[in-house]
């Protein structure tokens, strides 16, 4: 009877020690998590992505535009949502921040992957001035000296401008006469300083 009682008594003793290296462990373990780093880790890869498909030719201006307005939408939801819990996500913030990035991702291979796509080798004065243009947002979005409102106002403009080109051209028999070349290299340099400005102002990703 008295050893069952020791070992009783033993037992319990344990259990009180083993207490606060269980609750240690516990806290440690929440404390370990970095807050945000796996929804930090989808935007880059997602940025990474776009520009990807910037570069290659497989995103258009419009689609790129559309891209960043959701990705930029997305950004403010999730700061939203970290002002409401001194700068932390709670679990369910992060479930929907990565549900939102699950469908911004299969839009974002549709788009890679439809029939649209921006010519990486035009032949015309115009059209190499609009790769070049796309050269270099793709570029400050791959280095996050872009940030996705810019390359969303960016590319929108590139749109316009390609839009433009396009009507112009449908509306002279496939060519740009001496005027519109003039109007289109006007609207690219005012372009030009834009993205110029935008990679430089020091407001990054």
């Amino acid at each position: 009877m008295k050893n069952q009682s020791k070992l009783i008594l033993l037992s319990a003793a344990l259990a009180i020690f083993a207490l606060p290296v269980v609750a240690q462990s516990t806290d440690a373990s929440a404390n370990s998590q970095p807050t945000g780093q796996t929804v930090q880790d989808r935007k880059d890869n997602q940025q990474d992505r776009i520009a990807q498909g910037v570069k290659s030719g497989e995103l258009t201006a419009g689609e790129t535009s559309n891209l960043e307005k959701k990705e930029s939408n997305l950004n403010q939801e999730e700061r939203d949502m970290r002002s409401l819990d001194n700068g932390h996500l709670t679990t369910a913030d992060k479930d929907t921040l990565n549900q939102q990035q699950n469908k911004l991702s299969h839009q974002i291979y549709d788009d890679k992957h439809n029939a649209a796509t921006q010519n990486t080798d035009p032949k015309s004065v115009e059209g190499q001035r609009a790769e070049n243009q796309q050269d270099r947002i793709a570029h400050g979005i791959k280095s996050g000296q872009l940030t996705d409102k810019e390359a969303a106002n960016l590319e929108s403009n590139e749109a316009k401008i390609n839009n433009e080109v396009r009507n112009d051209r449908a509306a002279n028999g496939g060519k740009l006469n001496a005027q519109q070349k003039a109007q289109v290299n006007r609207q690219q340099n005012q372009e030009s300083r834009q993205i110029y400005r935008a990679r430089h102002n020091g407001r990054v990703r």
